[in-house]
């Protein structure tokens, strides 16, 4: 693979900030209060945000950022020679600090050999000598995620004593319009969306049957309503299901990009999720939520909405943080009924929250 001579968009002499995003939606999400804590201690400079592709549209949400790069390295390789090369093109930016958030040596190379001098981030695969600013966390310990990042913009072993704000993302009405008009769908009609997918493991996922008998009585009570599957091309199997069992819901599984998921889930009126990147864009915009927990702590990331719901049976095996259920049976998602989900969203949508 080579790297694009000119790959970057051009920058004005202020000073910058390089942030190292996560690989993942949900953490991308949850690292942008750093983001905020950044931009205010530091207002005059502009703060770029190095992300994988498929994370980049959650970083164009959000305000602090001035620009995304995405970056061109193949997932889980090391590539030094091309990671060399292209640090050398970001040292052209005069950045005066990285904060890497993925604790993998790779990622902080990239700030090192572009020659950025103060680089932050947590103890991770021997970087000592590449993080110069190191913070240290108990591996062991309950880790939320929100103050974990937000954590990189205090001095290492410091506790962070003023509130943290949640998560925000924003996305602005033209997008918004524009992404129902290319999906047939309309502005005047309420809108559901349900995230059937999960990246973790089957076992995060609530049976698609159960999806279909909601869409079904959401279908019942409220006739006017859209319901929209949302998720990657790995989702759209379980989708292709709850279609079958529900035709009257529009599939859009791996046949939208993020950034239309995103607008969508910007004027919905409350979001389905299992325990998903999905589940934590809907919070940090603010949509109603109802998240449905199996396997996982719903402490661990929970929803952060004004409405949301966390379900839970709190069975005594949960949460195993298992990717298959090793009891055989799945019962902590079997078991959670469409009826135990219908209660909260019929509140919903009797008192709708302006999108």
């Amino acid at each position: 693979m080579s790297v694009p001579s000119a790959p970057f968009p051009a920058c004005a002499n202020a000073p910058r900030i390089l942030v190292i995003a996560p690989n993942w939606i949900g953490d991308a999400v949850m690292a942008q209060p750093l983001l905020r804590l950044l931009k205010q201690q530091h207002p005059e400079h502009a703060i770029d945000v190095l992300a994988a592709a498929w994370v980049a549209p959650v970083l164009r949400a959000m305000a602090e950022v001035d620009t995304v790069l995405e970056t061109p390295f193949k997932h889980g390789a090391l590539q030094l020679r091309e990671r060399w090369r292209y640090a050398r093109q970001l040292r052209q930016r005069g950045y005066v600090a990285a904060y890497v958030l993925p604790n993998t040596l790779k990622f902080a190379l990239i700030p090192w050999l572009a020659g950025i001098p103060k680089r932050v981030g947590y103890k991770g695969e021997s970087r000592y000598v590449l993080i110069n600013l190191m913070h240290h966390d108990d591996p062991a310990a309950p880790r939320a995620m929100v103050p974990f990042y937000a954590a990189l913009a205090t001095e290492p072993a410091t506790q962070i004593t003023m509130p943290i704000a949640r998560p925000s993302l924003f996305v602005n009405e033209t997008q918004i319009a524009a992404t129902f008009t290319q999906l047939g769908l309309s502005l005047l009609k309420p809108l559901i969306c349900f995230a059937p997918g999960a990246e973790f493991g089957n076992a995060k996922r609530w049976p698609a049957s159960h999806f279909a008998q909601l869409a079904d009585q959401v279908a019942v009570a409220n006739p006017e309503t859209q319901i929209v599957l949302l998720g990657s091309p790995k989702d759209s199997a379980v989708c292709d299901e709850i279609k079958a069992l529900s035709p009257s819901v529009h599939h859009f599984a791996g046949k939208t990009s993020l950034d239309q998921a995103i607008a969508l889930i910007a004027r919905a009126a409350a979001m389905v999720s299992n325990d998903s990147g999905l589940l934590h864009i809907a919070s940090a915009l603010n949509r109603p939520v109802i998240a449905l927990y199996g396997p996982t702590d719903p402490e661990h990331a929970p929803p952060f909405s004004d409405v949301a719901h966390s379900l839970s049976l709190h069975l005594s095996c949960a949460p195993c943080k298992q990717r298959e259920c090793p009891l055989g049976h799945h019962d902590c998602m079997q078991k959670l009924s469409a009826e135990m989900v219908w209660a909260p969203l019929q509140a919903i949508l009797q008192h709708p929250v302006r999108g």
